[in-house]
């Protein structure tokens, strides 16, 4: 009794010669028999069956579902101004990108991004303005989210970055159809007060730093690892101008505060745009001190639809991958300057519409090019590096080139008009870096998923554009989800994360625990 009692401890410490020496016994026993059960039983509660504790079949459960039926896990965020935070996972099959599927196929049967509610958070006590998210790291499955509003709190999250796990039960009926799964790795980690006023821009550079803006005109550097505020970059509070000379305002009451920041690759160098200011504002973020002061020049503002009864301030900012140049985006218009911080395109969407958000597109190689999202429901694709011809006659010699348009997704030509508040762009496949998802989220609260390939833009490069609604139409809509809320900010990442290891542990202490008994009894 005393040997094999000694047995059953070295097989709680390595499962794996446990099982080689009951592969060994030919003779099924009755012991063998209640062991199988148990881990019939355990592995059920998974929901998988695990027969046997080989070494193959330990590697098939911990591989993750997407990995064999070829199918890819997204994790969208949005905020809204109803307060709420709303996460959902979307599975797209390969079969719906690579569209391999028969027309003749019955509607009912083709194959269908499946939506799959993960989390639901009451966040703050007004509306939700920003989000970012921490870079993604192969060393752990969590990432965290940290999420801005006008309650002047930063709250923050950690969230998994596993796909959801399928679920055995019956899906119950519900107004929507949408299935939840609960995880337990998604969870609140507190909030921060460092700001005095309504956040405007979060950004983490890295894992270990987030940056935070605020109306305040304040921005805040973040050590993540205790949440401690490192340093503060004060910007100046711009001077009221226009005013009657009989206004008795308090100093603070002036149009202030950050609308956005940018970084730059290397991590040295910042650029702001702030409100009731003409210019934007250099920061080197290795002495945290102001770099340079860019004024914003008459004839450039009013090319991008700036006059005079115009606030004149930047919106958006944002570095493109290389750090060669950057784009401001302002209230119907965009400036893209070199890394010489001088003008070089404008951006002057036909017909004139409010522009509310930018990205890069992350091309391996190639111009850069640039995604706008419209009032329209438009999002427009212009070649930074590209001009195309004034409309003009006779341009003058100051006059601002404008970018090349190369194609618009959406709008009223796919019989989209609402407008598009946020996006994000995310490369579909690790490996292959011509497929891309725009994840589009629009005021009324539906989420799109387009998919676009890098071909489509080269093959229509030659091509006549047109202009405004007619331009060259690319991308294909996947599927749509509406969430019930007005939507302001969108993020999303690829669900690349694998189960954690602990249920299968959970499988093998039964297992060892129901021997351990067995053998007391006799």
């Amino acid at each position: 009794m005393a040997k094999r009692k000694n047995e059953n401890l070295e097989g709680t410490r390595v499962p794996k010669s446990l099982k080689s020496r009951k592969e060994e016994s030919a003779p099924v026993t009755k012991q063998a028999t209640k062991k199988t059960a148990v881990q019939g039983k355990a592995g059920a509660s998974n929901g998988k069956v695990v027969l046997s504790k080989s070494k193959a079949a330990v590697e098939s459960a911990l591989t993750p579902k997407d990995e064999v039926s070829g199918t890819s896990s997204f994790q969208i965020i949005t905020g809204s101004y109803e307060r709420v935070l709303h996460g959902f996972a979307a599975a797209i099959p390969s079969d719906l990108v690579t569209g391999n599927h028969d027309a003749s196929t019955p509607e009912a049967e083709k194959t269908k991004v499946d939506f799959t509610d993960t989390f639901l958070f009451n966040a703050h006590a007004s509306a939700i303005r920003c989000l970012a998210l921490s870079p993604l790291s192969d060393e752990t499955n969590k990432v965290t989210l940290a999420t801005g509003a006008t309650d002047e709190r930063i709250n923050l999250y950690s969230l998994s970055t596993a796909p959801p796990a399928p679920s055995k039960t019956p899906k119950l009926p519900s107004l929507t159809g949408i299935a939840i799964t609960e995880n337990s790795k998604n969870k609140e980690l507190g909030s921060l007060l460092h700001h005095s006023s309504n956040i405007t821009a979060l950004y983490f550079p890295t894992r270990a730093k987030l940056l935070s803006a605020a109306e305040d005109s304040t921005i805040a550097i973040t050590r993540t690892r205790d949440w401690t505020a490192l340093s503060t970059i004060k910007a100046p509070i711009p001077k009221p101008q226009g005013r009657p000379s009989g206004d008795t305002a308090g100093p603070g009451e002036v149009p202030s505060g950050i609308n956005d920041f940018s970084v730059h690759p290397s991590m040295k160098l910042m650029v702001s745009v702030g409100k009731g200011e003409k210019c934007m504002r250099l920061w080197n973020l290795v002495t945290g001190k102001k770099a340079g002061v860019l004024n914003f020049s008459r004839d450039m503002l009013a090319s991008v639809g700036e006059g005079r009864f115009q606030s004149g301030e930047g919106r958006r900012v944002i570095w493109d991958k290389e750090g060669e140049e950057f784009a401001v985006a302002f209230e119907r218009g965009v400036v893209v300057f070199g890394i010489d911080s001088k003008p070089k395109a404008k951006i002057l969407p036909t017909p004139r519409t409010k522009i509310h958000q930018m990205h890069y597109l992350p091309l391996e190689d190639g111009p850069n090019t640039l995604l706008v999202s419209t009032e329209d429901g438009r999002i427009l694709l212009y070649d930074t590096s590209a001009t195309a011809p004034s409309e003009n006659a006779e341009p003058k010699k100051e006059e601002m080139p404008s970018s090349k348009l190369i194609a618009q997704i959406g709008g009223p030509a796919a019989g989209i008009t609402g407008r598009i508040k946020d996006f994000e762009v995310l490369s579909y496949s690790p490996t292959d870096k011509s497929k891309y998802l725009v994840i589009t989220g629009s005021s009324d609260g539906t989420v799109r998923l387009w998919f676009i390939d890098a071909s489509e833009l080269n093959s229509g490069a030659d091509a006549e554009k047109g202009s405004g609604f007619t331009a060259n139409q690319i991308g294909r809509l996947l599927a749509t989800y509406s969430t019930g809320t007005r939507i302001t900010c969108l993020k999303a990442y690829p669900m690349t994360g694998k189960p954690d290891e602990e249920e299968e542990i959970v499988d093998e202490k039964i297992e060892v625990e129901s021997e351990s008994e067995s053998d007391d009894s006799e």
